[in-house]
């Protein structure tokens, strides 16, 4: 996905307003192919979910492409970019600094159950017309909680610190597909084969192959999450055979990527009011 060329959205306001009275505030807008301006961070932690569609989240260590089953926390003060290459309904939640301390630390993909996932719902619906003490404010005590039992999910892309490294990253990025080797790649690098695999164990904690396996996976999640067809995303990734990328992506996400993508696939519930 090329993000340079997604249309700018402007900046939610919300993440700024520090209110204990208001543990939660929900946000829920419909985008279609659009990103944000800039890096950005702000003093209210977010959890940035989407009921349908695909988005990629950045931050300076790691992305992630987000499918409906899982969403990204951020905690206070992180910067991050988001960035939406379809249509997603998008029900983000934004955390008073007063409830962050018993969410994680660091950026985290977190499984959305079904609970979570109603719950989430309600609380748009719900908005931020409440007051403590009340229904719906014990609502937002209930979703907080869960969001801290929600379970961890591995699915990260980890970054590079060294410029040699980010340069092979770099072109992976703008190019999942591209099939050279670590001896291929060392020319880009401007260092050994050795080194280089070296660097991506020291600075990503994967092997080259690793990593590339898990960029190739996040980026059949995006694409299928767009419409493409199995076929188009195995040959675009550079696979030989369709039955060797089925078989990856079922091996990492628990189920073959048509069977996926309808599993993923859902309605978004409208925004409403109490």
């Amino acid at each position: 996905m090329n993000v340079e060329k997604l249309p700018k959205l402007t900046p939610i306001e919300i993440g700024y307003r520090i209110d204990a009275s208001l543990p939660v505030i929900p946000f829920a807008m419909e985008v279609n192919r659009a990103g944000c301006a800039a890096p950005h961070a702000h003093p209210r932690g977010q959890f940035i979910y989407a009921s349908s569609g695909v988005m990629r989240v950045v931050s300076r260590e790691a992305i992630w492409v987000v499918p409906p089953s899982q969403g990204v926390w951020v905690p206070p003060e992180v910067d991050h970019e988001v960035y939406f290459p379809g249509e997603v309904a998008l029900r983000n939640l934004f955390i008073d600094p007063s409830v962050t301390p018993v969410l994680p630390p660091a950026c985290a993909v977190l499984k959305v159950s079904p609970l979570l996932r109603e719950l989430i719902l309600r609380a748009v619906e719900v908005g931020e017309e409440y007051r403590p003490e009340t229904a719906a404010w014990r609502l937002m005590q209930v979703l907080v909680d869960e969001l801290r039992r929600a379970e961890e999910t591995k699915l990260s892309l980890p970054m590079a610190r060294d410029e040699r490294l980010a340069r092979v990253i770099d072109a992976l990025l703008k190019e999942p597909g591209d099939r050279r080797d670590l001896q291929g790649w060392a020319k880009v690098a401007g260092a050994s084969p050795r080194t280089l695999a070296r660097l991506f164990l020291r600075d990503t904690g994967l092997t080259f192959a690793g990593w590339r396996r898990r960029l190739l996976l996040q980026e059949a999640v995006d694409r299928l999450g767009s419409g493409a067809t199995v076929t188009q995303v195995a040959f675009d990734l550079g696979y030989q055979s369709l039955s060797a990328f089925i078989e990856m992506f079922r091996q990492e996400m628990g189920a073959p990527p048509a069977q996926y993508a309808r599993q993923r696939g859902s309605t978004p519930s409208p925004p409403g009011t109490l």
